[in-house]
């Protein structure tokens, strides 16, 4: 059976290794990305079955990946989840509104992961 692939989108390089390990610990095939814009180009060429994507970052943010992977056929359909520290209430509120399918909140734990 193939290993689900999952896409982590985090400008945080050690956040984005600790993820990657964790979830490679889980038998989980992990692409990386270490801005939104390449973020999105893995997400077009790889077609992963899960991506995890930081909300604030440099360039390209989490909100604007999530808008321009909605307006395609094929990564639209891909389930998405914000790994941010922003937790009020309206930034989880714009999240969904974006299409986001969750939130997990920096500091985060394994188990949540």
């Amino acid at each position: 059976m193939k290993n689900k692939k999952i896409l982590v989108i985090e400008d945080e390089k050690n956040l984005l290794d600790d993820i990657k390990t964790l979830l490679e610990e889980e038998n989980y095939s992990v692409l990386t990305a270490s801005d939104g814009k390449r973020g999105i180009t893995l997400a077009k060429e790889e077609k992963p079955d899960l991506i995890i994507c930081d909300v604030m970052m440099s360039g390209i943010d989490g909100y604007e990946v999530l808008r321009t992977l909605s307006l395609n056929k094929v990564t639209k359909q891909i389930p998405f989840i914000f790994l941010t520290a922003k937790v009020e209430r309206e930034d989880i509120r714009l999240g969904m509104q974006h299409g986001a399918d969750d939130y997990l909140f920096k500091p985060y734990k394994s188990a949540e992961l």
